[in-house]
């Protein structure tokens, strides 16, 4: 049930348009806003700048796949762990949500399947991510908070080994940009 995947590079308009509202319209309205739409497209272009559907661990050799899949990087993880797509399996907030999405995208609700098909299925990809964004107590940060936006993506879900934090005002700014476009 894999839509035909976009290529890469994507346009920061058009993830908006044709990943992230898509894929939001497979959970429940609630989990719709501007403030997710912002929280995805930042997380997306931190973690694979819409360029990468795999991990590149070595810019010297590109097609040699790192453990992180998908737009928003996520890796496998474990259940002991209870990290990346092991963590959103396991989560009661989310774990419900990730079996309707699984049988909507037609996916084996376990987690590798899951993990494999974040690879070829940008809108799974990107219902996880929102799905993990879900699993954190806290409401999502206003536009304007750069600061609690990378903190939510930093410390309480993504926790990047490498966050690259120079990186991520523009990122954020952008996507504020691509989303305020949206509903203007």
């Amino acid at each position: 049930m894999t839509a035909p995947q976009l290529p890469l590079p994507i346009r920061q308009d058009i993830a908006v348009k044709r990943v992230i509202l898509p894929a939001l319209k497979l959970l429940p309205a609630a989990m719709t806003s501007i403030e997710a739409i912002v929280m995805l497209l930042a997380i997306a272009l931190q973690e694979s700048a819409l360029e990468h559907r795999w991990q590149v661990i070595d810019a010297k050799r590109p097609n040699v796949k790192g453990p992180a899949r998908g737009l928003w990087q996520f890796e496998l993880g474990t259940k002991a762990s209870k990290g990346g797509v092991w963590g959103v399996y396991l989560h009661p907030a989310s774990r419900y949500w990730l079996a309707q999405i699984c049988v909507a995208r037609g996916v084996a609700f376990e987690p590798r399947a899951i993990w494999l098909a974040l690879e070829t299925d940008d809108l799974l990809a990107c219902c996880v991510a929102r799905l993990l964004l879900f699993t954190d107590p806290k409401r999502l940060p206003a536009l304007t908070d750069t600061k609690g936006a990378w903190d939510l993506y930093r410390f309480r879900t993504w926790r990047p080994g490498k966050p690259h934090a120079g990186k991520w005002p523009l990122n954020h700014r952008m996507a504020v940009a691509a989303a305020q476009a949206h509903y203007a």
